[in-house]
Parts: C-alpha cells; structure tokens; sequence
C-alpha cells in the first residue's frame, strides 16, 4: 500500500533521527505521506533490539516493535559524530522541511548540530525534539524510562487495584505518547511557516504528554481537593461503597459488563435476568427485582455478591465471548469483549473498515499485518505505504540519487564507518 501520491504530507521530506523514544513521530508523518528518512548509526538504533523478535530470534533485522512502529519509512545509516558525517547530515537537512531528534537536551549542539546551527543552513527547517523532560528544569539532564516517566506524571498512582502497588500496562506507551505529540507539533509548525515563511523548534517532554493523559486526576485535586485513587477492575458505588465487577471470567477470556443501578441498568440488568432465568441461573432476588429503582449502593455488599454477582459470575462462565457479545448485543445487553491481541486481529469492525493492511517484508520472507489508517477518508490519504526499512536499505537512493554522490565515495564512508 503506497499512499506517497496522494498523501496528506505529499511533498515534505523529514529526517528522523529518533529512536524508541520518539519513533511513532516520524511514523505518523508517513503515513501521511511524508517522506521520512530514518537516519541510524551504522550498527542501528537502540529500538532494533527491542523484542519480542520474528522466531524468537534476537536480531536487529527481526524485531517486531521495530517492524511495527517504523513503517513508510526509508532507512540510510549515518554516524553523525565525526566532521564527515555532520556535513552530511547537513546536505540532508538543506534538502528537508523538518527533523525529528530524540537524543539528550544538548547532545546535537556539543556537535554543531542543534537547532541554532541548522537553522543557519535552513531557516525553513522544522526542528522537533522529543526527551523525557524537556530542555530546562531541574529534571532536564535526567534519564528516565517508561515506567519512571509514568510515575512522576501521576498516571501509575490511579493504575491497578487499591489494595495492591500501583502497575503499569505491559506495553510502554509515554514514548508513543510523546511521539505522537510530537508528529502533531510538527505539522503545525508546518502549517505556521506556510503562512510565516520561516522555520522553528518544537519541543515534547513524555512527562507532558502522559500529564495529558492523566489530567483528570490533576484536575479533580485542584477542583474538589480530592485525591483520585487506583479502582481496580470493580464499580465501587457510594454511600457504602458497594462494590461490583467490572470485568468477569468467561469461558474462554474475560468480558467486561456493568451492573449499573437506576435507570443506566433498566434495561440491561432485565434483559440478562431474563436470558439467565432461561438458564436457570437468575436467583429470585433478581427475578423479583426492580431494576429501574434499584440502589446498588445502598445495598450491602454480602446480599450483592450472594444474590446477583455470584449468579452472574456463573452464568459468564458457561458462554464464550463471542456467545456473549452477539446474544448481549440482540438482547440489549451491555456486555463485551476484552479482546487480547487475537480478538482484536479478529475482531468483525475492523474487518470490515479494511482497518489491517497485510504488507510483506522481503528479508523475513513473510508478509505482517499492521494497523492502517488512523483516519478514513475518501481518497486513501493517511496510511502505511510500505514495510520498515532494512538497516542501511536506502543509502544507495538517498546519498546517490538525492545527494549526487558516487560509488566510490559512498565504499570510502563505508570503510571509515560513516554510513
């Protein structure tokens, strides 16, 4: 699938120098039909070794988060630390709108290359830089990981069960975070020099980005001066604090249902009621019930768990996910998957939507099948066009074709480790 034609970006060509903590940027910006080059160290950047691999094999060409996260990109290798390479790299930059950085605050102007340097030789240039903290602040020279950054922005606090440790999910997400806001500073930096005339800096600290993701927490202190707390997978309704699953065992995973009270569960508690009577499940509390003015939270918790959450607990563990999705959805049932990664590969919607797009990658001689567009629209303007790049795999079009440079120079860079 190869949108380059016709794609929202068409036109504009960004370098990528980013490893894992802002890949999704310079993805993002593909798909929309920019034309990214990642730019790598000879030997690959640090995401290459980031499993799980293709065979369980730990490779640089095999990684699958490498895979998955740097599709409708070209690839060149470049060592940007001795004078040989920094000149390239700023050959490349006077042919481009924009570059994406992720090094440590300071890192490219000890080497001549932050943004006061380049935008000398490109005053048009787009400079985006995403780190953990930002450049200033009393944090700005620290290293963080994943999980640190997810601790200081406060989201790891309201993660997991209240009577355990905070957790986080099992697949980091403050780099993705960062790096998508990060493809969005830099398409409106775009947009102002199209209208301005001139370049800028963007800078994304994932302690902000994941600050975003966690704002109701921030906002519900500085409003009420309540601390919001971890709920777990259960509903806990006030004044006694009642508390009814969320999420329930099924006979082949998990699903999730809420048993609302009042008029939010007036017609799905009867509908299940009934379907579990047909069973022979639905205790007669639940049979006698009056659902619409039923008060969950002013019930004691034994009567909950005795007379209607153990009856359903039951009744969930007779039936597949899919028993209970398309029975819930004709019934008017508010129950629902929760889909592991083969649910959602599988999953009907998106199927339907066209959503996976089945790309080969040659040197693994196997095809994957990726998310697509993350936004639909009529002429196929947002998409992934092509497989992640192969270490290296580009230098020949980009330094030969785009640059001008022989064979005989580009075996000497080699030689010496350049590219």
């Amino acid at each position: 699938m190869d949108t380059a034609s016709n794609g929202l970006l068409k036109g504009y060509r960004i370098l990528d120098l980013c490893d894992e903590k802002g890949v999704m940027a310079g993805k993002l910006l593909g798909d929309l039909g920019a034309e990214v080059i990642k730019v790598e160290p000879p030997n690959g950047e640090s995401s290459r070794r980031i499993g799980p691999f293709c065979g369980n094999t730990p490779d640089p060409e095999k990684s699958l988060f490498f895979l998955a996260c740097n599709t409708s990109k070209k690839g060149i290798t470049l060592n940007i630390e001795p004078p040989e390479g920094r000149a390239l790299l700023k050959r490349l930059v006077l042919k481009s709108d924009a570059l994406l950085e992720s090094f440590s605050p300071g890192y490219l102007d000890r080497l001549g290359l932050g943004y006061d340097h380049l935008s000398r030789e490109n005053p048009r240039l787009i400079m985006t830089s995403i780190t953990p903290f930002g450049s200033a602040g009393p944090y700005h020279t620290y290293a963080a990981s994943d999980l640190v950054v997810w601790a200081i922005s406060g989201l790891l606090f309201i993660c997991g069960d209240p009577d355990r440790p905070p957790i986080r999910i099992s697949l980091s997400q403050a780099w993705l975070h960062a790096g998508t806001d990060g493809a969005a500073g830099t398409v409106m930096a775009l947009f102002h020099r199209g209208s301005a005339g001139i370049g800028q800096k963007v800078e994304v600290s994932a302690l902000k980005a994941m600050e975003r993701v966690a704002y109701t927490a921030h906002t519900l202190w500085d409003a009420r001066g309540k601390i919001l707390r971890r709920p777990g997978s259960g509903l806990r309704i006030p004044p006694l604090g009642t508390t009814t699953p969320l999420i329930w065992p099924c006979k082949d995973g998990f699903v999730a249902y809420y048993l609302f009270g009042g008029q939010m569960g007036a017609v799905s508690n009867p509908a299940l009621t009934q379907w579990m009577a047909e069973e022979g499940l639905a205790s007669e509390t639940m049979r006698s019930m009056d659902w619409p003015g039923f008060d969950i939270g002013r019930t004691a918790q034994e009567e909950i768990d005795r007379e209607v959450v153990n009856p359903i607990r039951t009744f969930f563990a007779r039936h597949s996910q899919k028993e209970l999705w398309e029975e819930g959805v004709r019934r008017r049932v508010m129950v629902y998957p929760v889909n592991d990664a083969e649910g959602v590969l599988a999953d009907g919607q998106l199927q339907e939507r066209g959503f996976w797009v089945r790309m080969e990658h040659p040197p693994l001689g196997r095809e994957f099948a990726y998310p697509g567009a993350f936004v639909k629209t009529d002429e196929n303007l947002c998409g992934p066009r092509f497989p992640s790049p192969g270490l290296g795999e580009h230098n020949p079009e980009v330094y030969g074709e785009l640059l001008g440079m022989g064979e005989a120079e580009l075996s000497t860079l080699r030689k010496r480790h350049i590219i």
